[in-house]
C-alpha cells in the first residue's frame, strides 16, 4: 500500500492538498527553511572537524611544540622531558631558527621557522612529504606545500636572507605538517650554520600527552615541562588546540548563528505544521464525519490528514536540501582543506540525515493534531460541522464592547478568543518571526562593529605615508637574451616607471625620499595638527611560535589607534607588547609574562600588558613600541586635526610637501567589509527573510481558516450595513493584538539569543568579544523591532482581509 494511500484514500489526500493551497504552501516553505538551515549547519560542523582530526591522527601530531634555550637546557635534559608523567611520545630536540628567504626574482618571503630534521618520520609529527625528497645534506631545504607554485618549485634556488653573503639553498621537496611545527626543514647541520649568521638557534621539542583535549590540560602539561628544566629555559610553547582552531575557524565561526537560525526554523516548522493540521481538522469536522459514514476507518482518516502534511513537506525538504547545499558553498570555500588542496563539499549523509529527521518531525507535528480526527464520532462530526462551539469567547466580546472603539474593531479584537489554540499558534509564529528579525539586526550590527574595530587606522582624520610605505615588491630582473625591445615591465604604460638609463648623468641622480624625519617635520609644522603617532608594520619571530607573526610598531601616543581591549591596557612605553587572545592560547602565556621577539636581527624581551580583540584569522598580530627596535622606522603617520580644521584641506597642504619627495597624505575613509563578514550578513538576512515569510504565511493560513469559518457571520454584518472598509478593519484588528504581544515576546528573546550566540562565535575563533561588539541595540531600534510583530501579523492577514471585504453579501450568506 502506498504511503499516502490508494483508491479512495489517495483521492481524499490529493483533494485535500489541492483544495487547501495555502496550507500546502505554508508547510512547504516552513520545511524548506528549516531543512536549508540544518543542512548548512551540519555541513559546517563536519567541515570544521573532519580534515584536521583525520590528518592529525594520521601524522601523530604534536600536542605541544616547545622551544627551549639550548644555553640553559642541554640535549640530554630535553630528552629526559620525554619521560615525564603523562607524556606518551616525544621527538627532538631539533635545532630551530628563523629565516626570511629571498627567491631568485628578489622577492622576500615571510619569516619562516626552519627546523633541522634528518627525516620526515618520527614518534611525533610524521611530516607528509607531498613532492620531491627530504633534505639530506647542507645546501638543501624542504618547504611547506603552501609555498609551492609557478615561481617556487623543485630545484629552485633560494637565498636565506637579503644579505649579500647569505647562503643559497636548493628546494628539494614540499611537505605538510598538520601540527604546523615548522615552515621549512633542512639538515640539522645546515640549521646550526644558519643560526650563526644572525638569528639564534633554539631547541625544538615535540610532545604527545595522554590528556591534552582541553586548554586546562595543556596548561598543566606546560607547567610540567617548565618545572623539569631550569628557570628561563622554556622560551615558549604552541598548543595543538590553537592550530586546530586556526584550521577550522573558516567554518567554526559560522556554525553557531546558522544553528540558531536552524533551531528557529525547526521550531517554526513544528508550530506551523501543527497549526495547519489542527486548523484543517477543526474546519473539516463535517467532511470527517462523511468520510467515516462512507466507510473510512479512524486510522485511514488520521493517515489522510498526516499525508496532507507530508506531501508538501517532502517538496519543501527537497527544495531545502538544494538551497542548503547552495548556501553552504561560499562558506565551505573559506574552509578548504589544507591537507590536500581539495575544496570541501556537503557530505551526502548530512543531506540524508537532515531529510530523514525533517520527515519524522513533520510526521509527529501532523500526527498529534490529526489523532482527534480519528476519534471523532460520526454523528457528532456531521451534526456539528465546522461551527465554533457555542458560548466560546462571548466574555471577550462583552469586555471588548466596553472599549471606546468602533464596533468592527472591538469585534475583531475579541475574535482570537474564539479559537485559543489557533490564536496561540499565530502568536508563536509572530513571536518567532520577531525573534529572527531582532537576532539578525543584532548579528549584522555586531559583524559591522567587528569590521570597524579591526581597522583602527581609519579613525585618523589624515594618513601620511612615507616613501617606504609606498614601496612595492622589486621589479623582475631584465630578461637575458631578449630582443632589446621596450624595457617597460609587463602591464606597464607610458605613465609607469621610466626605463633605466645607463648614462653617467642618470647614475649620479639620487631619488628624492620622503623619509620619516621629513614627513614628521611636515606634520608638526602644520598649525592644524592636534596630535599624531607613527606606525610601522613588519614581520617578527616570537620564540615558541612557528612561522612569522605580523607586528605593528608604534611611535608616540598611539591610543587613538588602539584596538578594543579585552583585558589589560594598551602599550604605554618601552618593553611592552599587546597580543590577541589566540596568541595567549597558542603560547600558553598570560598577562605579565615575557616573550622574546626578534625583528630583523634585533631581539627584545617584551612583557605582555594587554589582550586585544583581534579576528584576523590564523595570522597573529602583536603590537609593540617602536623604541624597542632601533632599526624600525615609521612608514605611516596617523594625524588628528584640531577642531574646526578641514581634514581635506589639511591633507592637501601636507601632500604638497611630501608628494614631491615620494610620500602622500590622504583623509580617512571607510574600508570595505571582510568577505566572510559580508557572506554571514547576507546569509543572516536571507534566513531571516525566510523565517518572516513563514511567520506571515502561518498568520495567513490561520486568518484564512478563521475567515472562511465566519464568512456567514460576516455576511450578516454586511447585510445590516457593515462597509467593506469596516470589514477590513475587523479582520486586521483580530491579528493586531497578536502582533503586539508577539513583538513584546520576540524582541527580548531575540536580544537574549544574540547575547548567547555572539560569544559562542567569538570562542569559535579563539577570542572573547568586547562590549562595543555585544551592546549594539539602541532603544529606538528595539521599539521598531517590537512594532515589526504587528507588521508581520497585519501583512499576513491582509490578503484574507481583502477577500472578506470584497465578498458579496449574498454569496457570504449562502456559504456555510
Amino acid at each position: 500500500m502506498s504511503l499516502f494511500g490508494t483508491g479512495a484514500l489517495g483521492r481524499v489526500v490529493r483533494s485535500g492538498v489541492g483544495r487547501r493551497r495555502v496550507q500546502t504552501v505554508v508547510i512547504a516553505v516552513a520545511t524548506m527553511m528549516a531543512v536549508a538551515s540544518a543542512v548548512v549547519a551540519g555541513s559546517l560542523m563536519v567541515a570544521a572537524a573532519a580534515p584536521f582530526d583525520n590528518a592529525f591522527k594520521k601524522q601523530q601530531g604534536s600536542h605541544i611544540t616547545a622551544q627551549f634555550d639550548p644555553a640553559k637546557a642541554s640535549a640530554a635534559q630535553l630528552a629526559e622531558t620525554g619521560k615525564l608523567a603523562g607524556v606518551t611520545a616525544s621527538a627532538g630536540p631539533y635545532p630551530s631558527t628563523a629565516v626570511r628567504p629571498v627567491d631568485r626574482s628578489g622577492f622576500q618571503l615571510p619569516t619562516l621557522t626552519l627546523v633541522g630534521r634528518s627525516g620526515p618520520d618520527g614518534a611525533v609529527d610524521r611530516v607528509d612529504l607531498k613532492s620531491g625528497r627530504w633534505a639530506q645534506k647542507p645546501g638543501e631545504i624542504v618547504l611547506d606545500a603552501s609555498f609551492e607554485g609557478p615561481a617556487i618549485g623543485i630545484g629552485t634556488p633560494m637565498k636565506t636572507s637579503n644579505a649579500k653573503d647569505a647562503p643559497t639553498l636548493s628546494i628539494v621537496g614540499f611537505a605538510v605538517s598538520v601540527s604546523k611545527t615548522a615552515d621549512a626543514w633542512a639538515a640539522p647541520a645546515q640549521v646550526d650554520a644558519l643560526g650563526s649568521k644572525g638569528n639564534p638557534v633554539l631547541s625544538q621539542m615535540l610532545y604527545r600527552f595522554g590528556s591534552a583535549s582541553t586548554k586546562q590540560q595543556i596548561l598543566a602539561d606546560r607547567k610540567k615541562l617548565a618545572a623539569s628544566v631550569g628557570f628561563g629555559a622554556l622560551l615558549g610553547t604552541e598548543s595543538w588546540l590553537d592550530t586546530k582552531r586556526a584550521a577550522d575557524q573558516g567554518a567554526a565561526a559560522t556554525v553557531p548563528f546558522v544553528m540558531a537560525f536552524g533551531a528557529l526554523g525547526i521550531v517554526m516548522s513544528v508550530i506551523t505544521v501543527g497549526s495547519v493540521i489542527s486548523g484543517a481538522v477543526g474546519t473539516s469536522l463535517r467532511r470527517i464525519g462523511i468520510l467515516k459514514a462512507i466507510g473510512f476507518t479512524p486510522r485511514e482518516v488520521v493517515r489522510a490528514y498526516v499525508a496532507q502534511a507530508l506531501i508538501p513537506a517532502i517538496v519543501g525538504i527537497t527544495l531545502g536540501v538544494v538551497l542548503g547545499n547552495l548556501l553552504a558553498v561560499p562558506l565551505l570555500a573559506d574552509t578548504e582543506s589544507v591537507y590536500g588542496g581539495v575544496s570541501l563539499s556537503v557530505a551526502w549523509w548530512v543531506d540524508v540525515a537532515v531529510s530523514a529527521a525533517a520527515l519524522v518531525v513533520v510526521w509527529l507535528a501532523a500526527l498529534i493534531p490529526a489523532l482527534p480526527a480519528g476519534r471523532l464520532r460520526t454523528v457528532e462530526a456531521i451534526a456539528v460541522g465546522r461551527a465554533p462551539r457555542t458560548g466560546r469567547g462571548q466574555w471577550a466580546h462583552r469586555a471588548m464592547g466596553m472599549l471606546p472603539l468602533p464596533r468592527p474593531v472591538t469585534y475583531g479584537l475579541a475574535t482570537p478568543f474564539t479559537h485559543p489554540v489557533r490564536t496561540l499558534a499565530m502568536l508563536l509564529a509572530v513571536a518567532f518571526g520577531t525573534v529572527a528579525a531582532t537576532f539578525a539586526v543584532g548579528l549584522t550590527s555586531s559583524l559591522n562593529a567587528i569590521g570597524t574595530s579591526q581597522d583602527p587606522e581609519n579613525r585618523a582624520a589624515v594618513t601620511v605615508t612615507t616613501t617606504k610605505a609606498m614601496e612595492v615588491a622589486p621589479p623582475p630582473p631584465p630578461l637575458v637574451g631578449g630582443d632589446g625591445g621596450d624595457p617597460t615591465p609587463p602591464g606597464g604604460s607610458e605613465s609607469g616607471p621610466p626605463p633605466v638609463e645607463n648614462s653617467a648623468a642618470s647614475m649620479s641622480k639620487k631619488p628624492k625620499v620622503a623619509g620619516p624625519a621629513k614627513v614628521r617635520s611636515a606634520v608638526t609644522s602644520q598649525p592644524g595638527t592636534e596630535s599624531y603617532y607613527g606606525k610601522a608594520q613588519t614581520e617578527v619571530a616570537v620564540a615558541g611560535v612557528s612561522g612569522s607573526i605580523q607586528a605593528s610598531l608604534y611611535e608616540g601616543d598611539s591610543r587613538p589607534g588602539s584596538y578594543e581591549m579585552l583585558s589589560g591596557h594598551w602599550i604605554t612605553g618601552k618593553g611592552q607588547v599587546v597580543v590577541p587572545s589566540r596568541f595567549l592560547e597558542r603560547t600558553s602565556t598570560k598577562l605579565g609574562d615575557t616573550v622574546r621577539v626578534t625583528c630583523e636581527k634585533e631581539t627584545a624581551n617584551l612583557r605582555i600588558v594587554g589582550e586585544s580583540f583581534d579576528t584576523s584569522g590564523s595570522q597573529l598580530e602583536i603590537h609593540a613600541n617602536m623604541a624597542d627596535f632601533k632599526s624600525a622606522e615609521p612608514s605611516t603617520f596617523l594625524v588628528e586635526t584640531k577642531s574646526g580644521v578641514s581634514a581635506d584641506a589639511y591633507a592637501q597642504k601636507v601632500a604638497a610637501v611630501v608628494q614631491p619627495l615620494g610620500g602622500d597624505a590622504t583623509t580617512g575613509s571607510e574600508s570595505g567589509q571582510d568577505g566572510v563578514i559580508l557572506i554571514m550578513a547576507a546569509m543572516a538576512a536571507l534566513l531571516t527573510l525566510m523565517l518572516i515569510i513563514v511567520a506571515g504565511l502561518g498568520v495567513l493560513n490561520s486568518v484564512v481558516l478563521d475567515t472562511r469559518e465566519r464568512i456567514h457571520d460576516l455576511g450578516v454584518c454586511k447585510a445590516i450595513g457593515m462597509s467593506p472598509r469596516q470589514t477590513l478593519s475587523l479582520v486586521l484588528a483580530s491579528v493586531a493584538v497578536i502582533g503586539v504581544i508577539g513583538g513584546l515576546l520576540g524582541v527580548p528573546a531575540g536580544y537574549a539569543l544574540h547575547h548567547v550566540v555572539m560569544p559562542v562565535m567569538g570562542r569559535a575563533v579563539g577570542t572573547s568579544l568586547p562590549s562595543p561588539v555585544l551592546d549594539v541595540y539602541e532603544p529606538v531600534q528595539l521599539l521598531l523591532l517590537g512594532l515589526g510583530g504587528v507588521v508581520i501579523a497585519v501583512l499576513g492577514a491582509l490578503i484574507p482581509a481583502g477577500w472578506a471585504a470584497g465578498a458579496r453579501t449574498a454569496t457570504a450568506l449562502r456559504t456555510e
